[in-house]
């Protein structure tokens, strides 16, 4: 095929046409991207309109409270381990002493023990918990059971017992004697 021989006229109708045609396809191309970018920026309204919404302020206050709601429950939890413990413990305490008394075949009137007290000796940490207790029965049975007890307790002692005895008539049975008793049991803290 020979060149195309076209007239000026026909070379400048073509070059409007596809002139036309290019800037056809420009303005296509723009309106696309204006729909694009009319579309990004309503995303974007939405989406700041939704970060204003939760407002990090307000945010950041209720992490704080959080965070300090927690703390404060740790501290509880620990206190109550605590004292969880110390309830064991004064209760293996007690619960020993009647059966040291039944084997001794004595009768505890009262017993009043104290809350644990924490302390050290020589760098190792213990807790010690008192006992004040009455009892009764015949002069020998309270002496074996303040033996017991200093012999029944691998970490305590008796600090002090006063035996009364009571005046004695035939009509009496054998619970003729009161005894006080002081004591003082030491449980492992850790160092």
């Amino acid at each position: 095929m020979k060149g195309l021989k076209l007239s000026k006229t026909g070379w400048l109708i073509l070059s409007a046409g596809l002139f036309i045609v290019i800037l056809a396809g420009l303005g296509l191309t723009r309106s696309q991207q204006l729909k694009d970018q009319t579309k990004a920026d309503a995303d974007l309204t939405l989406s700041t309109t939704k970060l204003d919404k939760l407002q990090f302020a307000d945010l950041q206050q209720k992490y704080e409270d959080l965070q300090q709601k927690t703390e404060e429950s740790q501290a509880q939890l620990k206190e109550a381990k605590d004292r969880l413990r110390q309830t064991v413990v004064s209760v293996d305490v007690v619960d020993e002493f009647f059966k040291i008394a039944e084997y001794s075949k004595v009768t505890v009137i009262s017993l009043n023990n104290s809350p644990r007290a924490s302390g050290t000796l020589d760098g190792v940490g213990l807790a010690a918990t008192s006992i004040d207790a009455q009892v009764k029965g015949d002069v020998a049975t309270l002496i074996d059971f303040i033996i017991n007890l200093n012999n029944g307790y691998a970490a305590g002692y008796v600090k002090s017992a006063n035996i009364n005895v009571e005046t004695v008539s035939f009509e009496t049975s054998g619970n003729a004697a009161r005894a006080s008793i002081m004591m003082t049991i030491y449980s492992y803290e850790g160092s």
